[in-house]
Formats: structure tokens, C-alpha cells, sequence
């Protein structure tokens, strides 16, 4: 499946049982809701392809991964409704990922932000570069990463998630990332994709009724996400209204 429009790119392409999904977007790979629906539709679909036993997970580009949530639909959103179901987008997103029946392995190639950390934590296995920096900038736009939260708190542990979202401003290096288990290898931007295709071959050779009972046990615990990330999008959805969240993102945009 490939698709691009002023939405951003959407685009899998298969290498034997290996999915590989790779998104883009012009404002440093961000999601406008269009392009986050088509990355859940597209994970539910591989999901159900008896065909496909891995999924690699990838954006375009070099130096970002993923810059989370697109600030200019952000600016249109009008009233609570319209935010919940904005912010529901990602809510949508990590619960299709942690309910796919496929291991999903991160392919992180530079800096990622907000949503985009939520993303690679919804990750079964994440290899980065020593230039994929992470951050939670939510409460300098007077929101907080509450919709990815239990994602990143059930890989980092809440300790760290509470580092990162109090200093908002502060980029957390590749390095940090990977002691504290958001990635599990670190690889120069020349060693990456032979990395992660070594990976995925690998990965797919295994018994796939075993690495489907694997993904089952692996996300134990996390029923619940499918109603708290909703509860969490409608807090997210109301904050983004006030005047604080307005006048910030726009000092963002300038």
C-alpha cells in the first residue's frame, strides 16, 4: 500500500514475511489525524496478514524521526469534541500497535518529540543512532503527554517519564534512551539498516505461533488502554483550548 498527499506518505513494502512501513511527512515527519488513521488501518491490516510475520516500522528522512502531532490541525482544533478526536488519533495508534498480532521493531534513525516518542514506545524492540535524541515538550504548550504516558512509563518506568515531561525544554540523548530501555541498540546511521534487516530476518525465521504468544505475554497488563487512553485524550483535548497552549503554539510555529 502507498499513498501521499499534502497529508504526508504512507507506504509498505514486503521482503518475504517482512513488512515494512514507512511514513513521512514535509514538517519533520509530524501526524496530521489523516496520516496517524492511515498508519493505525495499516498496522490492523498487516495484523490480520497471515502472510507477514515482523513488521518493521520506519519514517523518511535523516534527522527526525518523528515530531509527534501536528501543530497546524493543533491550531484548528475549535472546541473539546474536536480535540478528544484529534488527540484520539494516537490513542488509536498505540493500542492498534500493542493489540497487533505481529512483533513490531523500530527503525529510529534521528530526533523524535511527543507523539513520536509514544510511537517508538508502542515498539516491541527499537534500534536507534547516536542522533536520535527524545523529548516531551507537552507541558511547554501547556498540555502533558498524557495519552502516550502508560506507553512510555511501561518501557522507561514512571521515574524517568516524570524526568522527561518536568523538563520539557530538555533533550534526552540517544544514549539515555537506550539505559533506560526505550532502545534496546544503537547503531551509526551507516550500520542502521543492516541492523534492523539482520534483525527482522532473524526475528521472522522463529516459529511464528511462537513470536505470536511472545507478543500476547509481552504486553500483559495493558486491558485497560482501551478506554485510558480515550479518558486521556479528552484531558489533552479540553487543555489544548486555553490560551496558554494557543499563544505557545504559536511561538512554536514562528
Amino acid at each position: 500500500m502507498s499513498s501521499e498527499n499534502s497529508n504526508g506518505s504512507l507506504e509498505t513494502s514486503f521482503q518475504d514475511t517482512i513488512a515494512v512501513v514507512e511514513f513521512g511527512h514535509p514538517a519533520s515527519n509530524s501526524f496530521p489525524r489523516a496520516l496517524l488513521d492511515q498508519l493505525t488501518s495499516e498496522i490492523n491490516f498487516l495484523s490480520r496478514d497471515e502472510n507477514v510475520s515482523v513488521i518493521i516500522l520506519k519514517s523518511k528522512g535523516e534527522r527526525t524521526f518523528c515530531s509527534g502531532a501536528s501543530f497546524d490541525e493543533l491550531l484548528q482544533v475549535q472546541n473539546e469534541e474536536q480535540g478528544t478526536e484529534f488527540f484520539s488519533g494516537f490513542a488509536h495508534l498505540i493500542n492498534a500497535m500493542r493489540n497487533c498480532n505481529k512483533l513490531i521493531i523500530g527503525r529510529v534513525q534521528g530526533r523524535a518529540v511527543g507523539g513520536g516518542v509514544g510511537i517508538i514506545s508502542a515498539c516491541d524492540y527499537v534500534l536507534a543512532t547516536p542522533e536520535s535524541a527524545v523529548k516531551l515538550s507537552e507541558l511547554a504548550i501547556g498540555i502533558g503527554p498524557f495519552v502516550i504516558e502508560p506507553a512510555v512509563s511501561r518501557k522507561i518506568g514512571k521515574p524517568a517519564m516524570a524526568e522527561m515531561t518536568l523538563s520539557a525544554h530538555e533533550w534526552k540523548s540517544a544514549e539515555w534512551a537506550l539505559q533506560h530501555k526505550l532502545y534496546a541498540e544503537i547503531h551509526t546511521r551507516d550500520q542502521l539498516d543492516e541492523a534492523v534487516e539482520n534483525f527482522a530476518k532473524r526475528l521472522s525465521s522463529y516459529n511464528p505461533e511462537a513470536l505470536f504468544h511472545m507478543k500476547k505475554i509481552i504486553w500483559e497488563g495493558t486491558e485497560q488502554w482501551e478506554s485510558i487512553l480515550f479518558e486521556r485524550a479528552a484531558i489533552t483535548g479540553k487543555l489544548v483550548l486555553s490560551d496558554f497552549s494557543r499563544n505557545a503554539l504559536l511561538q512554536f510555529k514562528k
